[in-house]
């Protein structure tokens, strides 16, 4: 099962980090700026805009990535449906983990931080969850877990 988690927080990780890049820029923040966003998570305000704490962002996003793709992964097998429609599946699991991100998660570590309030902003967070980063997961899983299912 490494293989595919491997797989599967690459190429989620990937996407996921490229979109918070492109939509943050829109809105005039840096790349250093989102990396330290995602540093100050597990670090609070300690992070600064150096190219240290970017490296700690991006590990700490491709940490969390592998836990979502984790929990996905050790679900997956216990219900075929999900290995069989990777795509409805893909899109329901980003929408849980938006869920997660913005209506648990960030509300409690960030109080102060408003919550999505905008048509844009929730359609950016939805596009990146489900669809960059539920439909690979869901792929992958479907790729090298459907077939163990299978036999």
């Amino acid at each position: 099962m490494l293989k595919p988690i491997i797989v599967a927080t690459a190429i989620a990780g990937t996407l996921d980090i490229l979109s918070a890049f492109v939509f943050a820029g829109m809105a005039g923040m840096t790349v250093f700026g989102v990396l330290r966003f995602v540093a100050s998570g597990p670090f609070g305000g300690a992070p600064t805009a150096t190219a240290g704490w970017a490296a700690v962002g991006l590990l700490v996003h491709f940490a969390i990535m592998a836990c979502m793709v984790t929990v996905y992964m050790l679900v997956a097998p216990h219900f075929p449906m999900l290995l069989r429609h990777p795509i409805v599946a893909g899109i329901a699991y980003g929408f849980l983990l938006w869920i997660i991100m913005y209506w648990i998660v960030r509300p409690l570590r960030w109080p102060e931080m408003p919550l999505p309030h905008t048509i844009r902003g929730i359609a950016e967070a939805l596009f990146a969850h489900c669809i960059l980063v539920g439909i690979p997961i869901a792929l992958v899983a479907s790729r090298y877990l459907g077939k163990q299912s299978a036999v």
